[in-house]
């Protein structure tokens, strides 16, 4: 049952990676990128349990942590991006 869990993830895993590389927004290509990290801590997660090694779950937790807080960082790096062309557009507008 485990080993039928862990190839239903590695399938979502593909497929997030082709949503990513396909994604037709920024926002998008994110939300595919966060998906596959979220699978990756199921499927280490899975792997942990199959070889009875709970402390894989260490593992799992701290790789969450980091994609987590990749996301974040992306996620403000692209507003901070949007938010500097907004304004380097309204002043090359008003001096026109």
């Amino acid at each position: 049952m485990l080993i039928a869990a862990g190839l239903a993830i590695v399938v979502t895993m593909f497929m997030a990676v082709i949503r990513g590389l396909l994604g037709p927004g920024v926002y998008d290509r994110v939300l595919a990128m966060n998906m596959f990290g979220t699978k990756t801590v199921l499927l280490v997660a899975v792997v942990a349990m199959i070889m009875g090694r709970p402390d894989f779950l260490d593992l799992a937790l701290a790789y969450a942590l980091i994609n987590f807080i990749g996301v974040l960082a992306i996620l403000q790096f692209v507003q901070n991006r949007e938010a500097r062309q907004a304004q380097q557009k309204n002043q090359t507008g008003a001096s026109s």
